[in-house]
């Protein structure tokens, strides 16, 4: 298969920069960007190399180690490599990696280690006849730097192993595990540094590295860093038969582990490992992104060998990232309650923070101009509270010749052309001309309880406009907190009325699907469209989650729609009305279509009906299969013709489409009954 030259260029780039982020963050101890998403961005290089692997190069970042030794410190080669390990984000990597191994050694038993990633800097401490040697960081793997010295003034590193008894004193014995500081103690200099007028800070992580790396040992001494062991090497390996064994050894010999060790014979309990540290993690005294996972018998983890720069036997099981890499596809515009134009990032999918978003505010003109995001560009994502997705940053080295810069006021006149927009002075926002917040919330309000969308009685224009002026409500959520009481106070309402229209609210809570998507009043969808959207979708969280493409692909939707959809589900304020609705116990409901005869069959209604109104026909022929549209097609089955609407009798007449009056109709729904 040959190598399209976008991803020969893709795969260029991402090499380029997560060897600069490399260089910055093991040598100079700087970050150029969080570990996560530079996590994001191995991740895919690796991916794309395993999908072309005539990519692979030697120097790739995935065939290597990260770091190199200083100059300012005598380089030290390691005797064995201090390798690192390969990333999984799932239970099915996991059980991928399992899978892997188990054919190259079917007939073994594998046991599972497992222990928390802990996110310091790597050390090995080199003990001979008990006596601490050496100490050297990992640099690129297979060689350090000596940092003896330094490493001396760590209060928890014994100088001397505790047991004499032990065989571990006699001979040489080497101690692997990450220096770091605990976030208790970290606080607590930045509380004291920020006392003194003094720059806090960053990370606990940099922190630990750079104070290693300090030429004074006396800077060490004076922060409080700690050793945490993970791994013991002794020329006899039968003297260390499993990992489980190593970690009791350390506790004999005075060496401090992280203590969330544990062994079990299968995934499963792999996974409940993972699981449970997945929400304790936080109560840790020290920093982690995730856990290590490692085939417990030390012999059959050394006959599997290594591939590339990990081991076979092992691999990092990464929790969701709070921020990650992904591909601006377009930018749309969201218009909020408040009539203000927001910009909004569409991008691929991509995991952040436990779920899948696919679109980020950019928030207006002047920050699409700070953060230069253009269509085409590499960004990075994070969540703000894990709610709400952002853009932090665009990757600039990782830019395509084609990227597209974002024209604002073009955009809006493409996308409303129905409307005037303004930017007034001394503002950064763009909002629609002569709109204010409480007439966009009387419409918006007005509608939500119209007959086409949640049909609720009383709530109509005049009682909708006295219950906005009388700031009773800010949003559509706060109808469903209102009493009698506040009700009554308004001159259009009495005693009695104030209870049918709580009553009618209230009635209101467990709305069918296709009504309460209606009610949202998102731009060019109406009760048809929303019968799609519930019938493919079945729920509001799952259209929130839709991408910019899968809408476009649905039947009677498009891009213009898809959007709109977009935009309106990336609106923060439209995702806190959500929240707020559900908080006060509005539940919409996804009833499935009947299967019956009408299944199928496709109904375009023209005219004034006498019995009933266009809304109540389509919900008949929804409720008994049938599907509704407004416009006429050749799939078209049927036309219902009330009172008027000759142009759609006659393109039906056309298209041989049959044409029913009202009684027809009528006939047709009580046969299909």
């Amino acid at each position: 298969m040959s190598v399209p030259k976008n991803v020969a260029e893709r795969v260029a780039k991402l090499r380029g920069l997560i060897d600069d982020y490399r260089y910055h963050y093991h040598v100079l101890d700087e970050s150029t960007m969080s570990e996560a998403a530079a996590d994001s961005l191995k991740h895919e290089l690796s991916e794309l190399e395993a999908k072309y692997p005539e990519l692979i190069t030697p120097d790739s970042p995935t065939q290597k180690v990260a770091g190199v030794a200083l100059d300012k410190f005598v380089k030290v080669a390691h005797r064995e490599r201090m390798i690192s390990l390969n990333d999984v984000f799932s239970g099915q990597e996991l059980k991928d990696w399992l899978g892997r191994i188990k054919k190259l050694r079917p007939e073994a038993h594998f046991e599972f280690f497992c222990d928390v990633k802990m996110d310091g800097l790597a050390c090995a401490l080199i003990y001979e006849d008990g006596v601490l040697n050496q100490a050297v960081t990992r640099g690129d793997g297979m060689v350090g730097e000596d940092v003896t010295a330094n490493v001396r003034t760590i209060k928890n590193i014994p100088l001397r192993l505790r047991d004499t008894d032990s065989p571990l004193s006699r001979g040489r014995t080497e101690i692997r595990g990450e220096i770091v500081i605990f976030k208790a103690d970290f606080a607590d200099l930045n509380t004291e540094r920020r006392k003194a007028g003094e720059q806090e800070f960053a990370n606990p992580r940099n922190l630990a590295a750079g104070t290693i790396r300090q030429l004074d040992p006396k800077i060490a001494a004076s922060r409080p860093l700690r050793f945490l062991g993970y791994d013991l090497i002794r020329d006899d390996g039968a003297e260390v038969p499993t990992n489980f064994s190593a970690y009791e050894q350390l506790a004999e010999i005075g060496i401090r582990t992280t203590g969330q060790q544990r062994v079990y014979s299968d995934l499963s309990g792999v996974m409940e490992f993972v699981d449970d540290l997945a929400q304790r993690r936080q109560d840790l005294p020290f920093n982690t992104d995730g856990a290590v996972v490692k085939i417990n018998d030390r012999e059959l983890f050394k006959d599997l060998g290594i591939v590339g720069k990990a081991p076979r036997a092992a691999v990092a099981y990464k929790y969701a990232a709070e921020e990650a890499t992904t591909i601006v596809k377009d930018i749309v515009i969201s218009i909020g309650r408040t009539g203000a134009a927001t910009p909004v990032a569409v991008f691929d999918p991509v995991r952040v923070a436990g779920s899948t978003v696919q679109h980020a505010s950019l928030h207006n003109a002047d920050e699409i101009e700070r953060l230069d995001v253009r269509i085409g560009d590499t960004v990075v994502i994070y969540k703000a509270g894990d709610i709400i997705p952002k853009v932090d940053k665009v990757l600039i080295e990782l830019r395509p010749a084609d990227a597209r810069k974002f024209n604002y006021e073009q955009a809006l006149k493409e996308q409303y052309p129905e409307l005037e927009f303004e930017r007034p002075e001394g503002e950064v926002v763009y909002r629609v001309k002569g709109e204010t917040g409480d007439l966009i919330l009387k419409r918006s309000l007005q509608y939500y309880a119209s007959r086409p969308a949640l049909d609720i009685e009383g709530l109509g224009e005049k009682n909708v406009a006295a219950i906005v002026d009388a700031g009773l409500v800010k949003d559509i959520a706060d109808i469903y907190v209102l009493t009698v009481g506040q009700l009554e106070k308004l001159e259009r309402f009495g005693e009695i009325s104030a209870g049918n229209l709580v009553r009618a609210i209230a009635e209101s809570k467990n709305p069918d699907l296709v009504r309460f998507i209606t009610a949202l009043g998102i731009r060019h969808i109406g009760p048809q469209t929303a019968a799609e959207l519930a019938k493919r979708f079945r729920g509001v969280e799952p259209i929130a989650g839709a991408g910019l493409e899968e809408l476009e692909n649905m039947d009677g939707v498009g891009k213009i729609v898809a959007e709109s959809v977009v935009a309106w589900f990336a609106d923060e304020d439209n995702l806190r009305l959500l929240e707020k609705l559900a908080k006060f116990g509005v539940k919409p409901r996804y009833a499935a279509p009947t299967i019956g005869p009408l299944v199928g069959v496709s109904f375009v209604v023209t005219g004034v009906l006498d019995s009933m109104s266009r809304e109540v026909a389509a919900d008949k022929i929804r409720e008994l299969g049938g599907s509704f549209h407004s416009a006429i097609t050749k799939d078209t089955d049927y036309l219902v013709a009330g009172r008027g609407g000759g142009a759609k009798r006659e393109k039906a007449t056309e298209l041989g489409i049959k044409v029913l009056d009202e009684q027809e109709f009528i006939k047709l729904l009580s046969n299909s009954l």
